[in-house]
């Protein structure tokens, strides 16, 4: 295996550039969190009228909601 050589300032533009795409990551999973619960909310304070699971879960995937 071939060793390789990476100038130090290059690689900590590197390791700066992914800690930024973490963080959009971050921002990004973090706010359908956010989504998720408050369409919850919404099915727990009885605002979504829906009598079954099937209902239920139609009513989440309208909503952007990932139902497995």
């Amino acid at each position: 295996m071939e060793t390789i050589c990476i100038p130090k300032e290059k690689l900590e533009l590197v390791i700066s550039d992914v800690e930024k795409l973490i963080t959009h990551f971050e921002d990004l999973v973090g706010d359908r969190d956010e989504v998720a619960k408050q369409r919850l909310a919404e099915i727990k304070s009885g605002k979504v009228e829906a009598k079954t699971e099937n209902e239920l879960d139609n009513y989440l995937k309208k909503r952007g909601v990932k139902v497995a």
